[in-house]
C-alpha cells in the first residue's frame, strides 16, 4: 500500500489559489475538513491573498494588448432587441379586423442565414447566444493569477526579510562578544605593561625543583589582577586552589582573588578576577579549599609572595 501523501504548507497555498487539479485538490479538501491546523493555516492564507490582491498597483494593459482585447470584443455576437408588431387586442378581434400575431413574424438569421430563435421579449435565446470568445475565458482568471503572484512573491520576499533579520542578530551577537572580547584584551595588556604594577612572585618554602610557582600581576588604581601558576601538584577530589590578596592596611581581612585547577602540567591561571579598586596589596598567597572556595584562607598556605 503507497504512503499517504503528506499535505504541506505549499498545497495548502496552491489549494487557496484554486491551482490544483481535481484529484489533488479533493484530497487537500478531506485534509482540511478533519484537521483544525490545516483550517488555521489556510484562513491565514487566504487573508494573506486577499491582503496582497488588495495591495497589488493597478497598471495600464500594453497597448498591443488591449487592441487585440477590443478587436476580440468587436468580432463577438451581441443580443440584438427585435421591434415585434403590436398584438391584437380583445377589441379588434371583436370588431373582426385582422391582425398578425407575433408567429409570423420572420426569425432572424445570421450571416450564413442560419435562424438564431428569439427568446422572450424579442431577444435572442441565451442557449442560442455565442460562446465567450478567449478573452472572456481569460480575463476573470487575471485577478486570480496577479494574487498567486504577488502571494510567491510576497511569501519569499518575507522569507528573505526573516533569513537577513536573523543573520542581522547573529552578526550584531556576534560583534558584541568581540567588542567585549577585544575590551578584555585590551585590559589583560594595560595591566602586564603598567609601570605602577606590583609583581609578585609565589613560591613553596622548602620544596626541591620543580618548585610550583605563580607570579601575580597587580594594578590596585584599577582593581586588575593577573596570576599565572606552574608546577602545581594534582588536587585530590571535591579539592580547589584559591587565591588570596593580602592587604597592606592593618586589621584587613584577605580578599579572596579566585579559584583554579591546574592542568595535566601543573599550569593555571586567574584572569582578571572581580578585585575592588584602591586596595594596595602587601602578599599573595595560594591555598587548598573545598570545592567552592572558603571566605578564610585554611592553612597552610600553599604558596607566598610579597
Amino acid at each position: 500500500m503507497s504512503e499517504e501523501r503528506r499535505i504541506s504548507s505549499e498545497d495548502l497555498a496552491l489549494f487557496a489559489m484554486q491551482l490544483l487539479p481535481d484529484e489533488e485538490r479533493a484530497e487537500v479538501a478531506a485534509y482540511v475538513a478533519q484537521s483544525a491546523e490545516a483550517r488555521k493555516e489556510l484562513a491565514e492564507i487566504q487573508g494573506d491573498l486577499a491582503t496582497y490582491a488588495l495591495t497589488a498597483e493597478m497598471h495600464a494593459a500594453p497597448v498591443p494588448a488591449r487592441e487585440r482585447l477590443m478587436r476580440q470584443v468587436g468580432r463577438e455576437k451581441k443580443a440584438i432587441p427585435i421591434d415585434l408588431p403590436p398584438v391584437a387586442d380583445a377589441g379588434a378581434a371583436e370588431t373582426g379586423t385582422t391582425v398578425q400575431t407575433s408567429a409570423a413574424v420572420a426569425e432572424p438569421t445570421d450571416s450564413e442565414g442560419r435562424s438564431i430563435g428569439l427568446g422572450l421579449g424579442g431577444y435572442l435565446n441565451e442557449d442560442n447566444q455565442p460562446k465567450r470568445g478567449v478573452a472572456g475565458k481569460v480575463l476573470p482568471w487575471i485577478g486570480w493569477a496577479v494574487a498567486a503572484g504577488l502571494a510567491i512573491t510576497g511569501g519569499d520576499l518575507y522569507r528573505g526579510r526573516e533569513a537577513l533579520r536573523g543573520t542581522v542578530t547573529t552578526q550584531a551577537s556576534q560583534i558584541d562578544h568581540l567588542a567585549a572580547d577585544a575590551a578584555a584584551a585590551r585590559q589583560v595588556l594595560e595591566t602586564m605593561t603598567d609601570s605602577s604594577a606590583m609583581r609578585v612572585t609565589l613560591t613553596t618554602k622548602g620544596v626541591t625543583a620543580p618548585l610550583p610557582t605563580g607570579r601575580a600581576t597587580y594594578v590596585a588604581s584599577k582593581g586588575t589582577l593577573i596570576f599565572l601558576a606552574s608546577n602545581l601538584a594534582p588536587l585530590q577530589p571535591a579539592k580547589t586552589y584559591e587565591l588570596w590578596l593580602i592587604p597592606a592596611g592593618e586589621g584587613q581581612n584577605p580578599i579572596p582573588a579566585g579559584m583554579f585547577h591546574p592542568d595535566a602540567r601543573g599550569n593555571a591561571s586567574v584572569i582578571m578576577p572581580p578585585m575592588p579598586k584602591g586596595v594596595q596589596a602587601k602578599a599573595f598567597g595560594v591555598t587548598i579549599e573545598d570545592e567552592g572556595g572558603s571566605a578564610t584562607p585554611t592553612q597552610p598556605i600553599i604558596l607566598a609572595g610579597e
